[in-house]
């Protein structure tokens, strides 16, 4: 089902939100790729000293950056199999909370920009933390499914305590 970004609905985008988040919280990562494109950019920028975000991954800090699906990919293969100092064992247990979506733009070919506010709790140790934040994602519409073109994630506590994961945020 090819779609313009004008026919897109609000409930339409925050359907395939809920079932990112979903899959997220049930640990489903293999069905969270899938919900990116292969050229698909995902960032979550540092706060500077001066209170301000890193504006160029490249160049400036990142606590999180990936130029495309490859790099996630990567990740959980880590996660999956144990390869990664920030391994998590035992696994936590996390839920998503989305709220105040809101399409802020639509391109041509059926992308649409998105704008929306989250927190998740994250449980593990018998400790409960929170994690809050706003995220800006590029989705594109065009296909049979839609798809992350682009994902930035403001992280709004990043003073934390132990490594900043992807089923975080």
């Amino acid at each position: 089902m090819t779609a313009t970004a004008e026919a897109i609905t609000l409930e339409e985008v925050r359907r395939f939100l809920y079932r990112e988040a979903r899959y997220l919280d049930d640990r489903e990562f293999e069905k969270w790729i899938d919900c990116y494109r292969p050229d698909a950019e995902f960032w979550m920028p540092a706060w500077a000293d001066d209170d301000e975000l890193t504006r160029d991954p490249g160049s400036e800090i990142s606590l999180i950056y990936y130029g495309s699906r490859a790099g996630l990919e990567d990740r959980v293969f880590r996660i999956r199999t144990d390869r990664s100092s920030a391994t998590s064992l035992p696994e936590p247990r996390t839920g998503h909370n989305i709220t105040h979506v809101e399409i802020t733009g639509r391109q041509e070919g059926g992308l649409v920009d998105v704008r929306f506010n989250w927190f998740t709790l994250y449980y593990r140790y018998q400790s409960v933390d929170t994690y809050f934040g706003t995220s800006f994602y590029r989705i594109d519409f065009s296909g049979p499914e839609p798809l992350i073109a682009r994902k930035k994630v403001v992280l709004k506590n990043d003073y934390v305590h132990h490594v900043v994961d992807v089923y975080h945020v």
